[in-house]
């Protein structure tokens, strides 16, 4: 059994929080200045309330990729392993990793892939640097699926590139059917949809809802992608758009 704590239980922070604590882990949470719909998520997930994590082998960050480096901050002094899983970047990842480092812990770089794991093979957390085998022996049995990469931050760049098509994809169906709308053509767009696109009406349906709840957070996610993107080489323009358009649906209260 391994002493774990999850910063900040969100919906997916409370099912990796669920998915340890099945797994036979102790799992905690810390409730200072955190709001109600936080506390409902962790204690509907299981998770006990925590002081602070100074008796805990492992911490995992599952936050918006915008509080990442704050997140790892506010366990200064904290000596165990620390597992940013957040939807940030190679760059940001090596920016979390050195206030890590200088806090005391040690660093492993992480990245979800998939919707919060409540069933067998929907979900991977890719791993790497040098202690991934540790934190990924962890997961073990687990519902999500750890996945050891080599490379200090090759999860981070990872999930940038898997993130990338999936939401970009998502953000320009949403873009388009707007602009058809505007322009008087929506209702031949979906009619052409449904004789040679038959999938895309189903799809563009489950990226508005998507925009509509996460949008708030995908926002940073996409400007993590077009840094990302502009490191490697390649147009950050992609990554820029999607994040005017998710910018679009605010945060909604967390009541």
């Amino acid at each position: 059994m391994t002493r774990i704590a999850i910063l900040h239980p969100g919906q997916m922070g409370a099912a990796v929080g669920r998915a340890l604590l099945d797994a036979g882990h102790d799992v905690g949470w810390l409730p200072e200045g955190r709001g109600p719909g936080t506390r409902r998520r962790a204690e509907a997930a299981g998770l006990t309330a925590l002081d602070d994590v100074a008796d805990r082998d492992l911490v995992v960050s599952v936050c918006p990729p915008a509080a990442a480096v704050d997140t790892a901050r506010f366990v200064a002094g904290f000596s165990g392993l620390y597992i940013d899983a957040n939807a940030v970047g190679p760059g940001t990842a090596t920016e979390v990793a050195a206030v890590v480092l200088a806090g005391g812990a040690t660093y492993v770089d992480g990245g979800i892939v998939g919707p919060p794991p409540q069933q067998p093979g929907t979900t991977r957390l890719f791993l790497s640097g040098a202690r991934a085998g540790e934190a990924a022996a962890v997961f073990a049995g687990s519902l999500l699926e750890p996945v050891v990469l080599a490379g200090d931050t090759a999860a981070s760049a990872l999930k940038m590139t898997y993130a990338a098509w999936t939401k970009i994809t998502a953000a320009l169906l949403v873009s388009l059917r707007g602009a058809a709308r505007e322009l008087g053509v929506e209702e031949a767009l979906v009619a052409e949809w449904a004789r040679s696109q038959p999938d895309l009406a189903a799809r563009h349906a489950g990226a508005l809802a998507a925009a509509r709840d996460k949008g708030w957070r995908w926002e940073e996610e996409m400007r993590q992608i077009a840094r990302t993107f502009s490191a490697a080489g390649e147009p950050a323009g992609f990554g820029e758009a999607a994040a005017e358009l998710f910018a679009r649906w605010p945060r909604p209260a967390d009541g």
